[in-house]
C-alpha cells in the first residue's frame, strides 16, 4: 500500500471511531482534509436534508477526502436552513450547489455519490437513477418501501457495479458485533425465542389536522413523486410521514428494520415459515396515524420464534428498555440494544451464564461512513457492513409484518420462489404502485 493510501485509511480510521470523533476538533478534520491527494478526493451531494439526511451529512464531512458539492430538497426552507449551518461544520458554502430536482444532481460528472435520506417511498427510484449515472450511493433504511422496490435495487447494485450502503450504522457498531459472537458462541444455550420492541413515549398518535395550503418554498408535487396525490396536509409532510401507508411503514419499517436485523444476523436465517399479527390503534384509535400504534407480530421458523412488539406513547419496554433484542436461551438471555448488552442468568439451569452490561463506545453512524468511503476507494464490495442486499432483505421482512397486519391474515412465504404462497396477497402487496407518471426502471 502507497504511503499516500496508508495516510488516507489512518486518517479515516481515526474519523470514524479508531479514536473518538467527539474528541476531534474541525480544525483537525480540516487538517486531514487539506492533506488527501486530489485523486483520493470524493465529491458528494446529499439528497434530502431534513432529518437522517443531514445527520448522514454531518458524519460523511468527518471522513478526510469527503466533500459536499450539492444539498437536493424539494423545501427552499430546509435547502436555506443547512446552508447557514455549514459555517459551524467548516464548509465553504459557496462552493455548494442548490438543487430541488435529483436529476440534476445526477447529470453532474464531477459527483461522485449521493446520499438519499428522503422519504421511504423516493428510495428505490432515486437509488436506481444514481446508480444508472454512475454514483456510488448510501441510502437510507427502510432501502425500499415495498419488496418489489427492495428486489429491482439489488438488481440495480447488480448491473452497474456500484458500491451501494445501506444506512443500517449499528452494523458498524463495535457492541453489536461482540454481542452476536457472544450468540453465535453457543453459551446461552438452545434458543428459543427472539424479542424484538420498540416502545417509544416521545411520540404520541397525531391529533387529525385539517388540509393545507402548501408552504411557502415546497415543491409539493416533486415530494409526491410516485405517491398518491393527495391534497397537503401537514401530518404528512416532515418526519410524520412515516405514520401513513403511501410513504413508509410506520415503527416497524423505521426501527423495525434496525432492531430485526440482528435478530436475523443472531439466528443466521432471512426466511420465515409464515408470520402473524395482532395489533391496531388501541392508544387513540381517532388518532391521524394509518399505521398501528400497537403492534405485536410473529415469525416461525424451524425451532424458534421472532416476536416483533412495538408501542406507541410507552416508554416502559422489555427488561425496562425502550428498545431492544432479546436472545431467549436455555443457559440465559442476552439483551441488546444502542446503549450496550448483557448476559442475564437463568437461575435454575445448572449451565450458569452471565455477562456484566457491556457499554457502547462507539459512534456507529460514523465508523458506517468510513467504511463506505473505503469501499468506495477500494471497490472490494465484500467489506461494506450493510450492503443493499442486506438492507433489502430486513426491508422485505419488516414489509412482511406489515403485509400480515394489514391482510388481517397469517401469511405463508415461500423462500424458494421468494412470495407469499397467496397469489391475491402478492399481486397487491409485493410491488407498490407508481403514480403520477413515474415508472420504476426495468434492471
Amino acid at each position: 500500500m502507497s504511503s499516500r493510501r496508508k495516510f488516507i485509511r489512518n486518517a479515516t480510521y481515526m474519523a470514524g471511531g479508531g479514536v473518538l470523533s467527539s474528541a476531534i476538533n474541525n480544525k483537525a478534520f480540516a487538517y486531514f482534509k487539506n492533506r488527501v491527494a486530489p485523486s483520493d478526493q470524493l465529491n458528494i451531494v446529499a439528497i434530502g436534508i431534513n432529518g437522517q439526511g443531514w445527520s448522514n451529512l454531518l458524519a460523511a464531512v468527518k471522513v478526510p477526502g469527503v466533500n459536499i458539492v450539492g444539498l437536493c430538497d424539494v423545501d427552499k426552507n430546509v435547502i436555506d436552513r443547512r446552508m447557514g449551518e455549514f459555517a459551524k461544520i467548516n464548509i465553504d458554502s459557496a462552493k455548494v450547489k442548490t438543487y430541488r430536482d435529483h436529476k440534476e444532481v445526477l447529470d453532474r460528472k464531477d459527483v461522485d455519490a449521493v446520499i438519499i435520506g428522503t422519504p421511504d417511498h423516493w428510495h428505490a427510484l432515486q437509488m436506481i437513477n444514481a446508480c444508472e449515472a454512475g454514483k456510488d450511493v448510501f441510502v437510507e433504511k427502510p432501502v425500499g418501501n415495498s419488496i418489489g422496490e427492495c428486489r429491482a435495487m439489488v438488481k440495480a447494485q447488480q448491473r452497474y457495479n456500484k458500491v451501494v450502503q445501506a444506512g443500517q450504522w449499528q452494523r458498524s457498531q463495535q457492541h453489536f458485533k461482540d454481542a452476536i459472537d457472544y450468540v453465535h458462541s453457543g453459551k446461552l444455550g438452545n434458543i428459543r425465542t427472539v424479542k424484538v420492541w420498540c416502545y417509544l413515549d416521545w411520540k404520541q398518535p397525531l391529533e387529525v389536522k385539517p388540509d393545507a395550503p402548501v408552504p411557502p418554498g415546497v415543491d409539493y408535487a416533486r415530494w409526491l413523486g410516485p405517491a398518491p396525490t393527495r391534497l397537503f396536509n401537514p401530518n404528512r409532510f416532515h418526519f410524520t410521514f412515516r405514520w401513513f401507508w403511501d410513504y413508509a411503514g410506520g415503527l416497524m419499517t423505521d426501527w423495525g428494520v434496525h432492531l430485526l436485523d440482528y435478530a436475523l444476523i443472531g439466528m443466521k436465517v432471512a426466511n420465515p415459515k409464515s408470520i402473524s399479527t395482532v395489533g391496531g390503534k388501541f392508544a387513540k384509535p381517532d388518532s391521524a396515524d394509518e399505521t398501528p400504534d400497537t403492534l405485536m407480530a410473529m415469525y416461525e421458523f424451524d425451532n424458534f420464534n421472532i416476536i416483533w412488539d412495538h408501542a406507541v406513547g410507552i416508554g416502559n419496554g422489555n427488561y425496562n428498555r425502550d428498545h431492544g433484542i432479546a436472545f431467549i436461551g436455555n443457559n440465559g438471555t442476552l439483551v441488546l440494544n444502542r446503549g450496550g448488552w448483557e448476559v442475564l442468568e437463568e437461575k435454575k439451569n445448572e449451565h450458569k451464564v452471565m455477562v456484566p452490561f457491556q457499554k457502547s463506545i462507539d459512534n456507529g453512524l460514523d465508523k458506517h461512513w468510513v467504511n463506505f468511503v473505503d469501499v468506495i476507494r477500494s471497490r472490494n464490495m465484500k467489506d461494506l457492513h450493510c450492503p443493499i442486499q442486506a438492507g433489502a432483505d430486513i426491508a422485505s421482512f419488516a414489509q412482511m409484518g406489515n403485509i400480515a397486519y394489514r391482510t388481517r391474515q397469517k401469511l405463508f412465504w415461500d423462500a424458494g420462489k421468494q412470495q407469499f404462497t397467496d397469489d391475491a396477497i402478492n399481486k397487491k402487496y409485493l410491488m407498490k404502485e407508481y403514480h403520477n407518471g413515474y415508472q420504476l426502471p426495468k434492471v
